[in-house]
């Protein structure tokens, strides 16, 4: 059975879905903006904050349902500009590495909700 998960340390959905569904021993986070969940205002500045933003959303949904960055599968990356790919990077080297790095999508969105530079997915399985 699927289970919702919901936590107070990452943005509430801004539309009809879950921050992320567990099902058995696997967890499918939604998108994750780089809005500060307290604000809900993007992070200030380019793509590395705003990259920044949106995996920090990520790992407390990942949290919340027991499992963690250094659980995740897949990812999925959606940029606004693929321009922006290099810069993205890096951020994303910071957080998971080189080693055992998530398998990964990344691919240039015509347009993101509320406008955004990145938006971050994944698949990870529950420790």
């Amino acid at each position: 059975m699927k289970q919702k998960i919901h936590t107070e340390n990452a943005p509430a959905a801004i539309g009809p879905y879950s921050q992320g569904l567990a099902f058995k021993d696997l967890v499918f986070t939604s998108g994750q903006l780089p809005l500060d969940p307290n604000t809900m205002a993007f992070a200030e500045g380019g793509i590395k904050e705003q990259s920044r933003q949106s995996l920090a959303n990520l790992k407390a949904v990942l949290e919340a349902a027991g499992a963690g960055l250094d659980s995740v599968l897949k990812t999925t990356c959606f940029l606004s500009d693929m321009e922006n790919f290099a810069a993205f990077n890096e951020v994303y080297t910071e957080v998971f590495g080189t080693d055992v790095a998530p398998a990964r999508s990344c691919i240039e969105a015509a347009r993101l909700p509320k406008d955004a530079l990145v938006e971050v997915e994944a698949i990870a399985f529950i420790k």
